[in-house]
């Protein structure tokens, strides 16, 4: 049995989760409550004069061309950078957990990038893929490429997807090194005594042990490409060219501050927030039941 722990006084426990609340009142559920508001309003650019006006944002973002647009953005490069991080990391994390000797170099050189700042990612692979002066953008026109993302859109897509999966690739190994190092030895000792292939024993053992951590960074790697990759867009391509990969959480920003469209913009960062609380619903609804937990 484990011990109890018993405060002194019975307002100590919520003095100790004060500090907390506090943050998430001011950060999350207030912004949250006037992005609500504000969805609902007409606002002229200059923020002096306010006018209710129902579901007139919402009904206008339908007519957008450019806000339909961005969901198909949103999906590909949610899809793309989610599966590739989870993939790339899971492939490092069980590479890293073979190596006995030089471990610890390897696992810190494959978490050191989760230190840089998103528009850091983002400056750092413009800069590597720059069309003029990039290192590799040049290596690419050794090699035949015509490597130009800021006149392509498809491979400005590339770029972004490639920064946002090499930021988020750190998280994940992280949780995916400690999953592996929890599953028990003697279980892949038994399977290699019965004649299994490394192969086999990973995807009949290895593998479904991990499936608590895999749905669990399913669930951030989606939460982070549709909000946490604001940084690497702006830092790198702004959205262009021609849109091309201005996602809906950039969108959100260059409506409400750069065009001044603060009703618009409010109205689709209520879109934007409903559709990543159902995506995580739907995961937890449907998903979770392909997990094994122990």
């Amino acid at each position: 049995m484990g011990q109890r722990v018993a405060f002194g006084s019975r307002w100590l426990p919520y003095a100790l989760v004060l500090p907390q609340i506090t943050i998430t009142v001011v950060f999350f559920f207030w912004p949250a409550l006037q992005a609500l508001w504000y969805s609902f309003q007409l606002q002229d650019p200059f923020g002096e004069s306010t006018e209710f006006a129902g579901l007139t944002n919402f009904a206008a973002l339908w007519h957008d061309s450019a806000y339909l647009a961005s969901f198909q953005t949103t999906a590909l490069f949610s899809v793309l950078v989610a599966f590739l991080g989870i993939a790339i990391s899971l492939l490092l994390a069980t590479l890293a957990h073979r190596v006995a000797r030089g471990a610890l170099v390897y696992r810190t050189l494959l978490i050191w990038p989760y230190a840089v700042a998103p528009a850091v990612a983002g400056v750092l692979w413009a800069f590597l893929f720059a069309p003029s002066i990039g290192i590799v953008s040049y290596g690419l026109r050794q090699l035949g490429v015509d490597w130009n993302w800021v006149l392509r859109g498809d491979q400005a897509m590339l770029l972004v997807v490639m920064a946002a999966t090499w930021k988020q690739i750190s998280y994940n190994f992280l949780f995916f090194l400690a999953g592996l190092q929890s599953i028990p030895t003697s279980l892949i000792e038994a399977a290699a005594i019965d004649g299994a292939s490394p192969m086999r024993r990973f995807w009949t053992i290895v593998f479904p042990l991990l499936s608590p951590t895999t749905f669990f960074l399913l669930v951030v790697n989606i939460v982070y490409a549709f909000f946490d990759t604001f940084g690497v867009i702006d830092a790198t391509t702004s959205g262009g060219p021609a849109q091309a990969t201005n996602i809906l959480v950039y969108k959100v920003y260059t409506d409400g501050v750069k065009s001044a469209d603060l009703g618009g913009s409010s109205a689709q960062s209520v879109i934007l927030m409903v559709i990543v609380i159902a995506l995580t619903v739907v995961q937890f609804r449907f998903v979770e039941r392909r997990v094994q937990y122990g």
